[in-house]
């Protein structure tokens, strides 16, 4: 098996059965404990309808997919040994890489919440990310940090 995803080893995600939203798919794919779909995808909905309560909004796909660019990254760093010494080298990233950070990112925020239901953590942390702010922003731009500080060992990237 070979270590990069290609295109044909990529499972094909069918869209979820309320927006038509692959993005929201696997939002619900992220979110799920112990194989409880139905349980995280009634959360996800709760709680994509909560943050555009919050935000005045009529259409809770369009503010979770500005939220959700919002928090995607344009860098990663890797590790990389030259001649003893480790450097942190930035990558840029794009399409699947992208959005796994960026859902990562996501539940894992709303996870760290505390004090309420999972739902309305998800719902905050997507308000938030709409407003860019809150923990997964500030983890994207901690990384995009992290790599414009390396930006003097992008030479060592190989191509």
């Amino acid at each position: 098996m070979p270590r990069k995803v290609t295109k044909k080893l990529q499972r094909q995600i069918n869209p979820d059965r309320r927006y038509q939203s692959v993005l929201v798919q696997r939002l619900i794919n992220k979110s799920m404990l112990n194989g409880k779909k139905l349980v995280a995808e009634a959360a996800v909905y709760a709680a994509l309808e909560g943050a555009a309560k919050k935000l005045n909004s009529e259409d809770p796909l369009e503010v979770f997919e500005k939220a959700f660019k919002n928090i995607q990254p344009n860098f990663e760093v890797k590790s990389r040994r030259v001649g003893g010494a480790n450097y942190q080298i930035p990558f840029p990233i794009q399409g699947h890489r992208q959005q796994h950070y960026a859902f990562m990112w996501l539940v894992q925020a709303a996870r760290a919440r505390s004090g309420m239901p999972y739902h309305e953590r998800l719902a905050a942390e997507i308000v938030d990310a709409y407003n860019e702010a809150g923990a997964a922003f500030k983890r994207k731009e901690d990384t995009h940090r992290m790599a414009e500080a390396n930006r003097a060992f992008a030479h060592f990237a190989r191509t």
